[in-house]
């Protein structure tokens, strides 16, 4: 009699719980990513040209300098966002700036077997004689955005942006826009000294 009270009372406190709404599933959820709103300031470097830099960045620490050939690299290392935007320096002379501009293209378009679109847009500022080409690489390509300036007479600059992840381009996508947007500041704000 005991047990039989017990059951009774175990099935309605269970009959009691499980009443309710009917389960509803969740809607998809979305990685959400916000960065800061980009503030720049102006480099303060021994180089042949200042641009402006994302001040998310931090400092410019890696500058690799080779005076003979008179070439410079710099990395602008993005921490937070597992990224670096790579530049490279190359003082122009009378024979070597049609192969520069060659090979900074054959550089964007090696990523063609893993990209699924590549898209070219002309730069062009008369008054910092700055001129040249910005690519953004879509896919999983290895690099999501390249560009090369020049001023066709002294200087050349190419930089390339590279993660520090396997590609994925879905999953690098809102960084990848993010610093696209402050490549093309570098591109605005150059000028050649």
């Amino acid at each position: 009699m005991i047990k039989a009270k017990l059951f009774i009372v175990a099935l309605s406190l269970a009959f009691f719980f499980s009443c309710g709404e009917d389960p509803i599933p969740k809607p998809k959820g979305f990685l959400r990513l916000d960065y800061p709103i980009a503030q720049y300031e102006q480099t303060e470097l021994n180089l042949p040209f200042t641009f402006e830099k994302n001040i998310l960045a931090g400092r410019i620490k890696n500058v690799k300098v080779d005076t003979k050939n008179q070439t410079y690299g710099i990395d602008i290392n993005y921490p937070s966002l597992k990224g670096t935007i790579y530049l490279t320096y190359i003082k122009v002379n009378e024979d070597n700036l049609i192969p520069l501009i060659r090979d900074s293209q054959n550089l964007t378009q090696e990523h063609t077997q893993k990209a699924d679109a590549i898209e070219g847009s002309l730069y062009e500022n008369k008054d910092r004689k700055v001129y040249g080409m910005f690519y953004e690489i879509g896919g999983n390509a290895a690099s999501q955005s390249q560009f090369y300036v020049t001023d066709s007479v002294n200087h050349f600059l190419n930089g390339s942006l590279y993660f520090y992840a396997k590609p994925n381009f879905d999953s690098i996508l809102p960084a990848a826009d993010y610093l696209k947007q402050d490549i093309k500041h570098i591109m605005e704000t150059l000028k050649w000294k």
